[in-house]
């Protein structure tokens, strides 16, 4: 009879084992957003004719131009040269600098969501159907907010421009590379109707999509429904069975862009911010290219050190302003190797 009671304990502790199992393996596998082909609904969104797009079994390659198919702002308030952030007193007016840019971006066909995130760079994170990409939420000090720097000036001539368009966006002035901080609703006007789901806007690095701030119910959503990367894993109207995607938020602090993936992303991908605030090394997104002109060629740079793009760009942790003294540092290299390599002047 004890025996018999053994037995019934131990299988019942048994039971209660394989349930508390069978429960964390389904909370975790609905926490864990399922894998999905993004390559139709990125095939049917409303992209800007200027965007060149091939497709392969695995992966997407976006070509914009950096124009966006919407109106921008005649004039625009950039930063005296030498100015990384500027205010109301460290800026000029310039009429509108934007131009097209060669970009090349690859991002997975099938993006692949993963619990280690990585922090956004300064500079391209996205591209958006408008034809311009999108920058993570902070200027070239990579703390100030853009949208929460926003200022208007009015110079001599009674011109007055302001630093951030009403689209989130901007060009750099130098070498007039046109992107978004924040949700442009110039872009939503587009593919969205008041108080309506947001649709696609746009794709991540990593291949996942970029909408609005409106669930698939069409209700507003806010940062706290959102995880810290600006991502939620939910319906949407081109999946609505769920996918993980970002959601740009009209607000104007660090929530207003994505500041990390949550995607395995290719870092080779990552294209650095171009300084905005001109000057001899303005052009280049490691401080200028040859004699302070053109964007530095990465990828012969580190075929000369004998190491690959990607160790090169983390050796700058792809931030800007650079610092070619620590990335030599984390190379093993002289700074002025590492600049000779670059083609970057002192």
């Amino acid at each position: 009879m004890q025996n018999s009671k053994k037995r019934m304990i131990g299988l019942t502790a048994i039971a209660v084992i394989a349930l508390n199992s069978a429960v964390y393996y389904v909370a975790h596998a609905a926490s864990t957003p399922a894998t999905v082909s993004t390559t139709s609904a990125l095939k049917a969104a409303k992209w800007n004719p200027t965007v060149k797009i091939t497709y392969s079994k695995s992966s997407i390659i976006l070509q914009p131009t950096g124009i966006p198919n919407h109106a921008r702002d005649t004039y625009y308030a950039v930063p005296n040269a030498g100015v990384v952030v500027p205010d109301s007193t460290t800026a000029r007016i310039i009429k509108d600098p934007t131009k097209a840019q060669t970009y090349k971006f690859t991002i997975p066909s099938t993006p692949k969501y993963t619990s280690t995130v990585t922090t956004t760079s300064l500079g391209s994170i996205g591209v958006m159907i408008s034809g311009a990409v999108l920058y993570n939420p902070f200027e070239g000090d990579g703390k100030t907010v853009a949208m929460a720097n926003n200022f208007t000036i009015t110079d001599a001539s009674g011109i007055t421009a302001s630093f951030v368009d009403k689209c989130s966006g901007h060009p750099t002035p130098d070498v007039g590379a046109y992107h978004y901080h924040g949700l442009p609703n110039c872009v939503t006007a587009k593919v969205d109707k008041a108080s309506k789901p947001s649709h696609i806007i746009g794709f991540a690095l990593d291949g996942f999509p970029i909408y609005g701030d409106r669930d698939n119910n069409g209700k507003q959503l806010t940062a706290a429904a959102l995880d810290k990367c600006n991502g939620i894993n939910s319906a949407t109207p081109e999946f609505p069975k769920g996918i993980y995607h970002y959601v740009l938020l009209s607000t104007a602090d660090a929530r207003s862009s994505i500041a990390c993936f949550h995607g395995v992303v290719d870092r080779t991908q990552f294209q650095a911010m171009p300084p905005m605030g001109g000057g001899p090394n303005a052009g280049g997104p490691n401080g200028g290219g040859p004699n302070g002109g053109g964007m530095p060629d990465i990828a012969s740079a580190a075929k000369k050190l004998g190491i690959t793009e990607d160790q090169l760009l983390a050796a700058f942790a792809y931030k800007m302003p650079p610092d070619f003294a620590l990335a030599a540092k984390n190379l093993g290299l002289t700074e002025s190797a590492l600049r000779a390599a670059l083609g970057v002047t002192g």
